[in-house]
């Protein structure tokens, strides 16, 4: 599992789902199971979150969205 920093970008409360722009601009999707694996209960565009990864190009999933915290 890779990790990284992204920015929260989009998010859906009821479905605790939805997408990081990386920091090239990238936006990838993440599913309930990522969120909920962080922990949180809500989230907000803009926030920094860090993630975890696997795969890469087409393939890339996030297995985890949390806070980014110093």
């Amino acid at each position: 599992m890779a990790g990284m920093q992204a920015t929260a970008y989009t998010y859906d409360a009821e479905t605790r789902s939805g997408q990081v722009l990386l920091d090239d601009g990238t936006p990838v999707p993440f599913g309930t199971a990522a969120f909920d694996a962080g922990g949180l209960r809500l989230l907000r565009p803009g926030q920094r979150v860090r993630i975890e990864t696997e795969g890469a190009g087409d393939g890339l999933r996030i297995t985890l969205v949390t806070l980014q915290t110093l």
